[in-house]
């Protein structure tokens, strides 16, 4: 029996280089093997506010770029989070038994309020119970997560297992993490340090031209260069060599490290190599990305089959979870 996966990804902007290799390539993979449901987040996204004309442009960006990286809408359910009204009633259900403290000590909501403590809003401390709506709706099984959703993911697994033991019911299962090399994938930023993010400015975005790429790239943090030979590189460098091993051949990223071992390293070099590589691996994605947004028939055929197909799911797991709590029609 195939286990049900579901995953989403925030409609803030463009898919990056780091969504895809953290988690876009292997949904791929997984739409043949798992009954898996993809959406786009557009709820997540108010935390933010956004406006409207960018919510909008933002939600197209994000499925056009789903499906031109090869998820299929025949195979995998693919749908937008707001044309799914039964996720927004658990998020209700569930906030009912989440408790504050629990929420303030979550790593994301305190990341939140450092970053933007002029917009500490309801949604960003409830962030962890809607994330746990999305997955259990479906009663998940796995959750391709990121590291820094560890947590998040941790949450949703406490939500489920409360609302069993609250109602003495055996109903949604506490979801796991998956990967299909068993460790939680992180790409790196070009900033020197973290990951590759759309809010930390510091990602290339698989819609991005050939000339912002090369401007990205060559602007990315680097170092002095290695002061002995066989100096382990520092974390900029270590970054640029991740980078690198996702899109580059091979020999190319042992041509650079040996270079880097040797002292003789040019990070001009480097960084124009990495950067005619991201291209070259960019390139088929982009195209596929333009000739799908400008199709209108086939995103709004998109939209209504995942949503038919996510509500089907969704209401049926609501009419179980209205039971268990004790709503009864009159």
């Amino acid at each position: 029996m195939k286990e049900t996966v579901v995953s989403g990804i925030r409609s803030t902007g463009n898919l990056h280089l780091g969504n895809y290799f953290g988690a876009i390539r292997n949904f791929v993979k997984m739409q043949h093997q798992h009954n898996c449901y993809f959406f786009v987040a557009d709820w997540h996204s108010l935390t933010t506010h956004p406006t409207p004309e960018n919510l909008h442009t933002n939600i197209r960006s994000v499925l056009s770029e789903y499906l031109a990286c090869g998820i299929d809408p025949d195979v995998a359910t693919l749908y937008v989070q707001s044309d799914v009204p039964e996720i927004p009633e658990l998020y209700l259900l569930l906030n009912m038994n989440a408790y504050v403290g629990e929420l303030e000590r979550t790593t994301s909501f305190k990341d939140k309020v450092r970053k933007q403590p002029e917009n500490v809003n309801a949604g960003l401390l409830t962030y962890p119970v809607l994330m746990a709506a999305d997955i259990i709706i479906h009663r998940a099984n796995k959750v391709p997560v990121g590291k820094d959703q560890e947590q998040n993911l941790e949450m949703a697994r406490k939500f489920a297992r409360r609302f069993n033991h609250m109602y003495k019911v055996d109903f949604f299962p506490e979801p796991k993490a998956f990967s299909f090399s068993n460790e939680l994938i992180k790409i790196p930023g070009l900033d020197g340090s973290g990951k590759m993010g759309k809010s930390e400015g510091n990602a290339i975005n698989l819609i991005d031209e050939e000339k912002v790429i090369r401007k990205k790239v060559m602007r990315a943090v680097t170092d002095s260069g290695p002061q002995e030979p066989d100096q382990e590189p520092t974390e900029p460098i270590a970054n640029l060599f991740s980078l690198m091993e996702v899109v580059s051949e091979p020999e190319t990223l042992t041509h650079f490290k040996d270079s880097y071992a040797k002292c003789s390293i040019r990070y001009g070099d480097l960084k124009k190599q990495l950067a005619e590589d991201i291209i070259k691996f960019n390139a088929p994605i982009r195209e596929r990305i333009l000739e799908i947004s400008a199709n209108d028939d086939y995103l709004r055929s998109v939209v209504k089959k995942g949503a038919e197909k996510a509500r089907e799911s969704a209401s049926a797991s609501i009419r179980e979870v209205r039971k268990i709590i004790g709503y009864k029609s009159f």
